[in-house]
This record gives C-alpha cells, structure tokens and sequence, in this order.
C-alpha cells in the first residue's frame, strides 16, 4: 500500500488495556504526526484477557471497514506475544513489536510500505527503558509519564511479562525533565505509570526506591499541583514512599493495589507475593499516615480451583479492606502460562457470576464513599466538560463551561448516580 495519504486523512491509534499502553499510544501519535503520515492507523492491544483480544479484532475488521484506504498497523502486548497471528488476519497491513512500536523510524516516510509484514524483536533482550518527551495528551486534563516496563515476576496467569519483557527503569532525570515539560505546557496532575512501578529503580545505579524518585519529582518540580501512581504492588512499597505519602500533600491519597484475590491459597497458587494479612496491614499503615486515603484494586473472579469459600474470602476482604475503586476480571487462560495448566478449572459462567457479584460490591462501596464526601469540599481537576476528579479519584460534575484543566475548589451538594454533583467556590 502506497505511503501517499489522501487529503483530509488523519493518523489514528485505538488503544486496548492498560494507562501504560494509553501513554504508548500518545508516543505512536506524535511520531505519526512527524513522520507526516496520515493514512494509517495504529491498533495498539492489550493480551490480559481472551476478551481484550477478540475486541481486539473486531476493531481491526470496523478498522478497515471505516477506513479502507488507510494502512492497519497492530501492535501492543497481544501482538508482541502471538504476530503472526495477527499477520494473518487480511485486514493487517504490518505487525510490529512494543519495543519497535515506540521508534520514530518505525512510523518514517515509507517505512511501513517497504518493511517486513512482521516486525517483532525478542523483547526479553531489551535492557533499557528510554523516557519519551510527550508534548501533551490527546483530550485529558492529567498526564501519563512512564517510569517503568516490563515485570521480573511470574504469576501463574499473567501473560504480561512475555509481552513487555523483563523490568527496566526510566532515569530520574529523564522523568523529571518530562513532568516539568508537561507542567510547563499546563498540566495539573501527572501520573507515574508503569507495568510493575514499585520496582523502578533495581536495574539503576546505586538501587534507588520509586520513593526517592517521588521526591525528587516534588522537590524539582515544585510547580506540579498532583503527583498519583498507578497500580502498585503492596509488598513491594519501600520506606522513602511511606514516608513521602506521609509527609507529601501533592502526592495523591489514592492508592490502587495489585491484590487479585483475597484468599491466601488462591494467592500462593497465583504465585503472589503477599497473603491477605499482608495486604491488610499496607492499608492500615497507608490510612496511618493519610487518613483520608481512598484504596482500589485488581481482582481476579474465578481462577482455578477457587471455591465459593475462597471466593468469599475475597468479597469479604473488600469490606474489611474498605475498598472503594475496584477493577474486576474474571479468569482468562492465557496460553503459556502456568495457571493455564491448572486442573479443576472454575466454570466460565461461574466465573462471570463471581465477577458480577464483585463488581456489584464494588459499585455500592463506591456509592458509599460518594455518600460520604456529600457537604464536605475537595479540590477538583476539570477533565472535560466540566466533570473532574477529586483527590481521591471521586467523580465531580460541575458547571460544563469550566474550561479542561482547571483546579479548583468545590463543595460537593448531591451524588447522582456514579458521581457527585458540586458547586464550585
């Protein structure tokens, strides 16, 4: 297919999965942008499920429909870990892997016409993790900055690590330089992402824990209103972080925990790190040092051999934990892992059943917590249309005028629905 573009085109990416790939995404816009290609769209996946990978597809078949003119470029964790799989599929014009996803030469003038169909290098040799300058992020209030990629962990069910490799850090100065440029250019709020971020550091010099990089980012960047971290394993959190938690208010009081289950034999077969009485512990010191922390977690419905005991086990840990932003996932065998191989299989509507009933639980703590906030005040970040987030990731809709990217102060009236209702002050 011709490299040309026809006029009026626009480079397009469709991103699956995690806030990680979503910041990818922002990385592949730019360099389509630059490269001035027009005419081709990037389907960026995710492989945490069998269903994020049939959505997957069906957008690659649409895709092609909308746009038949355009080149179907697929990348992302599912394509790294299965390409010709996705070469296959008639509507692809190229396959190319995480670490080629991110090279501006990948997406050059004529690169993608006159390059292999599969373009997939073995990501377990990439050693090093480079910090990309992002100039902005397409229609959001609150920016992503990679710290970290890749996993030295192997759970049982997680795909993950074949797709990104093993965990290599971003500089510190390479991240501070890219949330100063994002402060500079109007950004209220960054988020520090990463597949497993709780291990930044290992693989630099001297070692050094995500809490010194937490502070230096606060230190260094003082015009920075928020600081959040994404996901972060409980059992790897390290002193300089509690302490910067406690001692730091721009650091934001919403901690989202990789805990996958509750029950301590679903959690040795998952091959977890922590038990459950780990996991409780982390949320009592966290609440310690900032009583208004606000906790969500990733939760696993159905792995193999869980019993509705076990299961309860984990619905009851959401009520002692007192979490409040879930994200639920029923079982997903994922070919090549060691939980795949796991007999005594849960059956997939069960599996369905339990993860409804978690998520069900997970709505009504959230509404609890939304009841909870109504007559105090917060401050609010606009992200768009006047509907913004509080320090704890509470949902706020206010006057729809309030220009994107604005913070300020709210008093928070009503909860309707999924969110609060504020008036600002």
């Amino acid at each position: 297919m011709s490299g040309a573009a026809r006029a009026g085109a626009r480079p397009e990416v469709v991103t699956f999965g995690c806030r990680l790939n979503a910041y990818e995404s922002e990385v592949i816009r730019e360099n389509l942008t630059c490269a001035g290609r027009r005419d081709v769209v990037v389907v960026n996946t995710c492989a945490v499920t069998a269903e994020a990978e049939r959505q997957a597809r069906q957008t690659i078949r649409r895709l092609k429909r909308d746009r038949p003119e355009a080149e179907i470029v697929v990348t992302g964790c599912a394509a790294q870990i299965d390409p010709d799989a996705y070469a296959r599929l008639p509507e692809v014009d190229q396959v190319v892997g995480n670490r080629e996803k991110l090279e501006p030469a990948t997406f050059a003038d004529r690169a993608l016409a006159e390059a292999e169909p599969v373009r997939v290098a073995d990501i377990m040799t990439v050693e090093e993790q480079a910090g990309h300058l992002i100039g902005g992020f397409e229609g959001r209030a609150r920016a992503f900055v990679q710290v970290q990629n890749g996993c030295d962990h192997r759970c049982t069910f997680c795909i993950i690590p074949y797709g990104r490799g093993n965990s290599r850090s971003v500089p510190a100065g390479a991240v501070v330089e890219q949330v100063r440029a994002l402060v500079d250019s109007g950004y209220k709020e960054v988020v520090l992402t990463g597949v497993d971020i709780t291990s930044w550091g290992a693989d630099l010099p001297g070692r050094p824990p995500l809490g010194d990089l937490v502070r230096r980012l606060l230190t260094l960047v003082p015009d920075l209103p928020r600081l959040r971290l994404s996901s972060i394993d409980c059992i790897e959190m390290d002193e300089p972080l509690f302490r910067a938690i406690a001692d730091e208010p721009r650091l934001m009081p919403h901690f989202h925990l990789s805990l996958q289950a509750g029950d301590d034999m679903i959690l040795k077969r998952m091959k977890r790190r922590h038990l459950r009485d780990d996991a409780l512990a982390l949320i009592r010191r966290l609440r310690d040092l900032r009583p208004e922390a606000v906790f969500g977690a990733d939760l696993i419905a159905g792995f193999p051999t869980e019993t509705e005991a076990m299961f309860e086990n984990t619905a009851r840990l959401v009520e002692e934990a007192d979490l409040t932003w879930l994200h639920v996932f029923p079982y997903s065998e994922r070919p090549g892992t060691p939980a795949a191989r796991i007999p005594n299989k849960v059956p997939k509507p069960v599996r369905k059943e339990r993860a409804a009933r978690l998520r069900a639980l997970g709505a009504a703590r959230a509404e609890a917590y939304l009841d909870s906030l109504v007559g105090t005040e917060a401050e609010v970040l606009v992200e768009q249309n006047g509907l913004g987030r509080t320090e704890g990731f509470a949902p706020v809709q206010l006057d729809p005028s309030i220009p994107d990217g604005t913070l300020l102060r709210a008093r928070l009236d009503a909860r309707q629905g999924a969110r609060l209702v504020g008036t600002t002050l």
